[in-house]
């Protein structure tokens, strides 16, 4: 290990460069749109990036125009954020779920994390640390666009079905109701190609990729096949975004009031993504908890033909369903979370937007209201 991470050719500075692309390029689409004259904007202190200059990313340009907030150019905006944190950041952490997968599966032979990469390595070489990767780049960027725009679409819709009053007093039930309803959806759109990369992954020779690999999954199970694993998803997915987001939102409100001697809208932006980051980490453990027994009966029945949910149940016993691949599983979905909410948020305040969290949505303001506040 004689190079460090960031040395020009290494995968970091690969995967770094990737995002930086990514995120570069929707934002650059989002700013060069011009909106409709008339339209309300949001606070100025949002629409300054200039904090972020020479940040980790990259440097934003210095031009940019305002996106009205809750308008659909503002949920577009949020579902690219989404696409680009989920697709990349679950790509970037193929050989740890390939080897969790593993250990689900086949726990005599991969019995703890550094036994599965040697088992792995020894077998397969360093390729096979990727393998499944592009199910998995395309299922979560399909997730994670469906999640994260959805989600601020049923947060804000939710909050003024409850009304101003009741919606600060009860922000919680809105966080759990609005994540709950976009990962509803969320999951369809992913469950296709989690099918297909957990197939990969765990039965060697089945398929070299995507390309042989769904082919060869229809013929086996047809259409059908690739939505099995629905419901345990739905048991996975659900739970985990509900604590995902719930508890993020609680989570940074708390860091804003109790950890950091300034309201949110005076802390420097970087600052504030630093906050999505810690928030988002914390988050991800309490997500691989609660969703854990769940991912491992979708493991196992998107590994095993013809197996049932209560099959499942009986093979792997209360005490390896709650806690195999746990250890590991919560080292992932950490950082994994911690990155998503990072990308995420880092996307929103180049294209001139608030981070998320900390302040609660705004009721909308109908036309005749607005005409007359102005």
């Amino acid at each position: 290990m004689g190079h460090s991470g960031g040395s020009p050719n290494s995968p970091l500075h690969d995967f770094l460069f990737s995002v930086s692309s990514v995120v570069s390029l929707g934002a650059e689409r989002i700013r060069s749109w011009s909106p409709p004259s008339g339209s309300m904007h949001m606070d100025s202190d949002f629409g300054d990036n200039s904090q972020l200059r020479g940040s980790f990313f990259f440097e934003p340009p210095r031009e940019h125009r305002k996106i009205e907030m809750h308008s659909p150019l503002y949920y577009a905006a949020c579902t690219l954020g989404g696409i680009a944190s989920c697709g990349l950041t679950h790509m970037a952490v193929t050989p740890l779920d390939l080897v969790k997968c593993n250990m689900q599966i086949d726990p005599a032979k991969y019995k703890d994390i550094l036994g599965g990469f040697s088992v792995l390595f020894k077998e397969q070489g360093f390729r096979g640390f990727f393998k499944g990767w592009v199910p998995t780049l395309l299922g979560y960027s399909a997730q994670g666009g469906c999640k994260f725009g959805l989600y601020e679409f049923f947060k804000k819709l939710y909050s003024e079905l409850a009304g101003p009053e009741h919606g600060s007093k009860h922000k919680a039930l809105i966080y759990l109701a609005g994540s709950a309803s976009a990962e509803v959806i969320a999951v369809v759109a992913l469950c296709p190609m989690e099918a297909v990369k957990v197939r990969i992954q765990t039965q060697p020779g089945f398929a070299k990729g995507l390309r042989d690999g769904l082919p060869k999954f229809v013929v086996s199970e047809g259409i059908p096949g690739l939505f099995k694993g629905l419901v345990p998803l739905w048991g996975r997915q659900i739970p985990y975004t509900m604590m995902k987001f719930a508890s993020f939102e609680t989570i940074v409100e708390m860091i804003y009031k109790h950890v950091i001697p300034k309201p949110k809208d005076e802390c420097s932006k970087p600052l504030q993504l630093a906050v999505s980051f810690a928030g988002g980490y914390m988050a991800g453990v309490l997500c691989a908890v609660v969703s854990h027994p769940a991912d491992n009966l979708v493991s196992f029945l998107n590994n095993t033909k013809e197996a049932t949910i209560t099959e499942a149940v009986r093979q792997l016993g209360l005490h390896g369903l709650f806690t195999r691949g746990l250890l590991l599983r919560i080292v992932m979905i950490g950082t994994l979370t911690g990155a998503q909410w990072g990308i995420y948020d880092t996307f929103k305040v180049l294209v001139g937007l608030p981070t998320t969290g900390s302040v609660a949505p705004r009721p909308s303001v109908s036309r005749e209201e607005h005409a007359k506040q102005s």
